[in-house]
């Protein structure tokens, strides 16, 4: 298999990480010098009774929903933020209580947490979620996953011996992710899945998958390009997954190639590819024509003993086939700016990079080498092992177990300035996950953290982030705060942290000190408690306080 260099990010990340000589210099220090004005904030809940439960600032903006001339494109799917951002407090559903630990969380969650029956009704002869008692129960059910989602992934393997789970194949995409079993599944192979899907074709989806402790993420391939960098993915995967890749031109198929490494492999698994009705085999001949266009080669293409059947296409790795084609079409695009945020979906094809034959080391080596995306310079190199070292020691020395957070309470965790993923990295080996952001406001270094087997997506911390009220368990920054571009609120930052860690969560904030005293009054005014350590690193963990009881009843 082949892979692509992603580019030349800069080197240049957020301030040097500052690691204490000993764990026993690492001590709780004075009382925060809190200030007066942020102290005395009030708050107020979300307007809107059940449907503020579930609240997504920038996707439950109605007001411009409704405005919208056209919802061909899924444009009603997009984000539409608000102006002024929200700031009120997303109330919790009543009976909401601590979730279900990893691992028992992949096959059970609390029913009253994310109560949303509808699934279970519509998807109720496929198995993907049962109502028992006081849970949902996951058994692995899926619309193509006939015999399980176990067997589903072995039929895979039987396919094509490109696929080897946990070692060439790391990091996946999961388009139309249903409840996410797939990628939950793929865990036990050392395979991390990016589970997609809009809010909401089939009703909490995503949220379903988070509270399971899966990682999960709200887009749509709409008008826009997703938020991840180009020739990211080793693997990408669509099971019936309601997208229709050869609509306005191939453009969300045109997407998919984007954000693919060359070799990588698109594995499609719906009706076109095994049933022979007429509008069946219209599909699949536009997609016959549509990937031969793109130089994309099929790899296997076979059929179950349940009916279901699959076909696997791989990248090129070699630009001669583009040169070759009859026609230009597919145009080739243009070299630009990396970073896909609001921006629209072309129709081309990006060239193929220098590295594009290269394929990153078999996993777990490959979290810690050299990333192809990295530039090639010494001092570039010894900056990004130094990074990773550091990184390490901080988190060994300091974060578990010297910061008083029950990191055993901790599976799902984003890093809100995720730099190379150092952070992620150092976390490897314990059961939980990272979600690496990387602000749109610094350096590129999102292809870094792809090419390490890792998984991130751009974000602008300025405005609301693609995901449900408390799905996460701890949230992480780096000098997040003191570097927002103006015009940014730290007001509105707390708060949609607040939307987003659960109930008994964390948040773990590197800062200097003049913002640990204006961030530590904001999280006390939410009722938040809040500790300084060595007067730099500020935790804090959410309560289950919310104004005037904020508990809405279904």
């Amino acid at each position: 298999m082949a892979v692509a260099s992603l580019g030349e990010p800069s080197a240049v990340v957020a301030a040097p990480i500052e690691v204490p000589e000993s764990p026993a210099k690492v001590s709780v220090s004075g009382e925060i010098d809190f200030d007066g004005d942020l102290l005395n904030l009030k708050w107020e809940v979300c307007k809107g009774g059940l449907s503020a439960v579930d609240y997504i600032p920038c996707l439950d903006n109605w007001k411009a929903i409704k405005a919208l001339k056209s919802r061909k494109h899924m444009e009603h799917r997009e984000r539409h933020c608000p102006t002024p951002n929200s700031r009120c407090l997303v109330p919790l559903p009543r009976g909401y209580r601590i979730p279900i630990p990893w691992p028992k969380s992949r096959d059970m969650i609390w029913y009253d947490n994310v109560p949303h029956p509808k699934l279970v009704d519509y998807k109720k002869d496929q198995h993907w979620v049962v109502k028992s008692g006081d849970h949902f129960i996951f058994p692995g059910g899926g619309t193509q996953f006939k015999e399980g989602v176990a067997n589903y992934i072995q039929f895979i393997e039987r396919a094509t011996p490109l696929v080897k789970w946990g070692q060439n194949i790391r990091v996946v995409l999961d388009v139309g992710c249903g409840v996410a079993s797939f990628g939950g599944h793929l865990l036990d192979r050392d395979v991390l899945t990016m589970s997609l899907a809009p809010k909401d074709e089939h009703e909490a989806q995503i949220q379903f998958a988070l509270e399971r402790g899966i990682p999960a993420f709200l887009s749509v391939i709409g008008t826009q390009q997703l938020t991840f960098p180009d020739n990211a993915y080793d693997l990408i995967h669509c099971a019936r997954c309601r997208v229709h890749w050869d609509a306005d031109g191939g453009k969300p198929l045109l997407e998919l190639n984007r954000i693919l490494r060359p070799g990588g492999l698109f594995i499609w698994s719906a009706t076109p590819v095994y049933r022979n009705d007429e509008k069946d085999v219209t599909v699949w001949n536009s997609m016959v024509a549509l990937t031969k266009s793109m130089c994309w080669k099929v790899v296997a293409k076979t059929m179950a003993s349940t009916g279901i059947g699959l076909v696997v296409y791989q990248k090129p790795v070699s630009p001669s086939c583009y040169r070759e084609r009859e026609k230009n079409e597919p145009p080739m695009c243009e070299m630009g700016r990396n970073m896909s945020w609001y921006s629209p979906l072309q129709k081309c094809l990006p060239q193929l990079p220098p590295e594009a034959s290269s394929w990153p080391p078999l996993w777990p080596k490959r979290l810690t080498s050299k990333p192809y995306s990295l530039p090639s310079a010494p001092l570039v190199e010894q900056a990004f092992h130094n990074d990773t070292r550091d990184w390490h020691a901080l988190v060994a020395d300091v974060y578990i177990g010297g910061l008083g957070i029950n990191w055993s309470s901790v599976r799902n965790v984003m890093d809100m300035t995720a730099g190379r993923g150092g952070f992620a990295a150092a976390l490897i080996d314990m059961p939980l996950w990272v979600m690496n952001v990387v602000p749109v406001h610094e350096p590129d270094t999102l292809p870094i953290i792809f090419d390490r087997g890792l998984i991130g997506v751009y974000h602008d911390w300025c405005e609301s982030f693609n995901t449900y009220p408390r799905t996460y368990d701890l949230l992480h920054s780096t000098f997040l705060f003191s570097n927002l571009p103006n015009g940014c609120d730290i007001i509105d930052l707390a708060a949609e942290i607040d939307r987003i860690v659960r109930p008994g969560g964390w948040v773990l904030i590197q800062e200097t000190k003049e913002q640990i005293n204006r961030i530590g009054a904001i999280f006390r005014s939410l009722q938040w408690s809040v500790n300084l350590y060595n007067d730099r690193y500020l935790v804090g963990q959410k309560s289950f306080w919310r104004p005037h009881g904020g508990r809405v009843q279904r």
